[in-house]
Order: structure tokens, then C-alpha cells, then sequence
């Protein structure tokens, strides 16, 4: 399986070419961001957007941070955005929109480790698909860990949930479908949880009760915590927490870890 169309974007980027991709995920056309090296692939970084629609789309630069010249970067924008075909399901079919292309790197590049990111709402993407698929870690920053606790918390968030998923009281099992915590084990790849303390939009306590499960099942994980900042870092704790992770998959990849 490949990429049924590609589309040059015009970003001008010194070591990558930038490419909208199109897919096939159940009979539905899925689109994706990829930014391919010039030099020869090395690493691969599968980065899962949060929030839907507009909210948390996907853009280069952000992808940009996890890259260095040998890297490639890809990351699905989910069905029912931005111009992918079907409708969002938060966590229902469209987690094969992570899966099937994580399969086709993984073909493509046999040899190349590859690495999640699931930030904010892709962090529950990342949990509920990263075992299926062939990946050296998975990073989990500023991540919903548990659907149920998120409703719980967002207010704001529970008209969208319940059209989305529907009402906690009458759909429970659906909510415990989506729990990212119920799956995993101690064979499960290396986790890396990034999370900020003040963080307004997931809070900690997501982190906290994933790194509980982890620990419960004596998983391989670290934490990196950053006490004063919120959802996304300052520039100082931004610089800090990207330092983290790259030294995270390097560390990952010589078997540090």
C-alpha cells in the first residue's frame, strides 16, 4: 500500500520537501502532512494533532521541531478534517487513520525506527493505537489519558463529547472503549510523558494516572514535568521540553533506556 496522491506544498524548507498526501483507511480518502529529507532517512516522527477541525490543525512548523536533517515527519490529519473524507469519531474508526499509515512507513522504511507523538488530544490516539503498530517509543506530551476524566473536567468540552461519543450515563462502555490506560502492559514500547503542571486544557492528573498504570505494570516510561507552565511551554520551557525528547529518541535508539 502508498499514498494514492501527493501534493507539493509551497512551504520553502532548507532540508525537506513538504508533501499533502492522500490515503485510503476503509474506503474513505485520509490526508496527511509529510516532510520527507533530502539526505537519507534515518528516523521517522509520526506526530498526532490535537483538538479537531481547525482547532490544533497540523502545521510545519510544529512538526519542524521534532525533525532534524535525516528525520522524516508525517503526521494524519483524522478523518472529517481538513479535507479528509468520513467523519471525526474522536478515537472511534479514525485511530486507523493513524495506523494504516504507520504500517506503510514501517513497510517502506523496514529498518528505521519510528516514533509517536501524541499531543493534547492525540495523546488518546497514541495510547489506544501505538501497540499495534511497529514503533521504537511513543511521546506523550500535554496528553488525554482517559476520555471519562476529560469529560469530567472540560465543561466546555461535554456539549462536543456527548455529539461525538455521546452521554457518560448511557454510553459508559463507549467512554471505557476510548480509556487509554486499559490496554497497556509491560511489554508496551518506551513512554515518555511530557506534561505542564498548570496545564488549563488537559489537566495533570491525565499524566499522573498514566504514569500510576505504568508503574502498576512495570512498563518501561520516564517523566519529564514542567511545574510552571501550561498546555504549550513558553519559549524558555518549549526549548527545554523539545531538548528532552530528541534526547529521549536518541537515547531510545542506542538502547540507553
Amino acid at each position: 500500500m502508498d499514498f494514492i496522491k501527493r501534493k507539493r506544498m509551497p512551504a520553502e524548507l532548507n532540508n525537506h520537501i513538504s508533501e499533502e498526501v492522500t490515503y485510503l483507511v476503509q474506503n474513505l480518502a485520509i490526508k496527511g502532512l509529510l516532510l520527507t529529507p533530502l539526505r537519507k532517512i534515518q528516523r521517522i516522527v509520526v506526530y498526532l494533532r490535537g483538538g479537531k477541525g481547525q482547532v490544533g490543525r497540523v502545521r510545519t512548523a510544529r512538526l519542524l521541531q521534532f525533525s532534524n536533517q535525516t528525520t522524516l515527519i508525517f503526521a494524519p490529519y483524522y478523518r472529517g478534517n481538513n479535507g479528509s473524507e468520513g467523519k471525526d469519531e474522536f478515537c472511534g474508526n479514525d485511530l486507523n487513520d493513524v495506523i494504516v499509515p504507520i504500517k506503510m512507513l514501517a513497510q517502506h522504511y523496514p529498518n528505521v525506527p519510528i516514533h509517536i507523538v501524541g499531543f493534547s488530544r492525540g495523546g488518546i490516539q497514541g495510547l489506544l493505537t501505538f501497540q499495534e503498530v511497529p514503533i521504537t517509543s511513543f511521546i506523550i506530551w500535554g496528553g488525554v489519558t482517559d476520555l471519562l476524566l476529560m469529560y469530567e473536567e472540560r465543561q466546555d468540552l461535554r456539549g462536543m463529547m456527548r455529539r461525538m461519543i455521546g452521554h457518560p450515563t448511557k454510553n459508559l462502555s463507549v467512554y471505557h472503549e476510548r480509556n487509554g490506560l486499559s490496554s497497556l502492559s509491560r511489554h508496551s514500547p518506551p513512554i515518555l510523558i511530557v506534561h505542564g503542571g498548570k496545564d488549563k486544557q488537559v489537566n495533570i492528573q491525565q499524566a499522573y494516572k498514566l504514569e500510576h498504570r505504568l508503574d502498576e505494570i512495570g512498563a518501561t516510561y520516564q517523566t519529564y514535568y514542567q511545574p510552571t507552565e501550561g498546555h504549550v511551554p513558553r519559549p524558555p520551557g518549549l526549548t527545554s521540553a523539545l531538548q528532552k525528547v530528541h534526547q529521549w529518541m536518541d537515547d531510545i535508539e542506542r538502547n540507553n533506556i
